[in-house]
């Protein structure tokens, strides 16, 4: 039997994978972009959604006055706090209430799930606004 000889040789400046690399690293860099898209785009809205509702119940709170016959009328605190929280029923774990004698504050704070950037670890994003309301005479 004849033995036969084979030759292998290693090519070691193979540039094999390289451009399916950049296609991943392109790829990836394409998902961030829509994610940050995506997701910040939900953010937006729900800090405008949030601010709404807290100006809108600050206002509500604002209203509760009484005193009004000695032409300087006050705040009620304890209606002021009882229409914030009838105006946030659904909201009212993550409502802060502040009742001083001329104005009326409500902060309120929500977690935001995130769609694609929790493909990269970025669960969610903790928002929080707060909106202040004075009575006024007009």
């Amino acid at each position: 039997m004849a033995s036969r000889l084979v030759k292998i040789s290693l090519d070691v400046s193979s540039e094999d994978g390289v451009v399916t690399a950049f296609v991943v690293g392109l790829l990836m860099t394409f998902v961030i972009c829509a994610g940050l898209g995506v997701d910040g785009g939900r953010l937006v809205a729900a800090r405008l959604e949030m601010a709404d509702l807290a100006e809108n119940a600050a206002r509500i709170g604002a209203q509760e006055l009484f005193d009004f016959r000695s032409g300087e009328p006050k705040l009620d605190h304890s209606s002021a706090r009882n229409s914030v929280s009838g105006f946030l029923s659904d909201d009212a774990d993550r409502v802060e209430v502040t009742v001083l004698d001329s104005q009326v504050a409500v902060t309120i704070r929500r977690d935001i799930e995130m769609t694609l950037l929790k493909l990269f670890g970025v669960r969610s994003h903790r928002l929080t606004v707060t909106r202040v309301a004075e009575p006024r005479d007009s």
